[in-house]
């Protein structure tokens, strides 16, 4: 049925919704090491920008560092000048097998900052979130113009799409809170 499609479709894309907020959550900066941090930084691996964890290993041996052992010695100083460009705050260091990198610990001046920041993602996230409720209500009306459901099975609808958004909203709301945690903890 058609309905069952709208409704499907509105899960899938508020999904994506989700999968973007934690990909953005991912990037911020903790004062804590995680890999996630380097996902965005390209390296120039013999003429193509490849990913830094398919040219390297990546390890967080304590909670303020991150190692970058490549694969190939040779591949240290584009991997430390990715990571400059990359922007990331962070300060590469070398010992000619392994590229360092010391985490620094935030001020709490930054980790407000850092919050207001993901705050105003998760805003942008669920404003995301609610688009796709409202296109997902005006597409029943139009089925119910067409004739395929009626007045009843398409006010049905809409509450369960609300319902939906409401769930999704929660989650965003979660993922929010835990990282402003995460942030706000020393």
């Amino acid at each position: 049925m058609a309905d069952d499609k709208v409704i499907v479709e509105c899960k899938q894309k508020m999904d994506k919704h989700v999968k973007g907020l934690e990909a953005e959550l991912a990037k911020v900066r903790t004062g804590r090491a995680s890999i996630s941090m380097l996902d965005a930084v390209r390296v120039d691996y013999y003429g193509t920008m490849a990913p830094l964890n398919q040219i390297a290993t990546l390890a967080t041996p304590d909670p303020r560092m991150i190692t970058i052992a490549p694969f190939e010695k040779k591949m240290i100083q584009p991997i430390e000048k990715a990571i400059m460009i990359a922007d990331l705050g962070i300060q590469p260091t070398n010992d000619g097998n392994v590229v360092r990198l010391p985490i620094p610990a935030l001020t709490e001046e930054r980790r407000k900052d850092l919050v207001k920041t993901i705050k105003k993602n998760a805003e942008d996230f669920k404003v995301s979130i609610r688009h796709e409720r409202r296109d997902a209500n005006e597409l029943l009306k139009k089925i119910e113009k067409t004739k395929e459901i009626g007045e009843d099975e398409r006010k049905r609808l809409e509450q369960e799409v609300q319902k939906i958004t409401d769930q999704y909203i929660k989650t965003v709301d979660e993922k929010l809170a835990k990282k402003e945690k995460e942030i706000m903890t020393l």
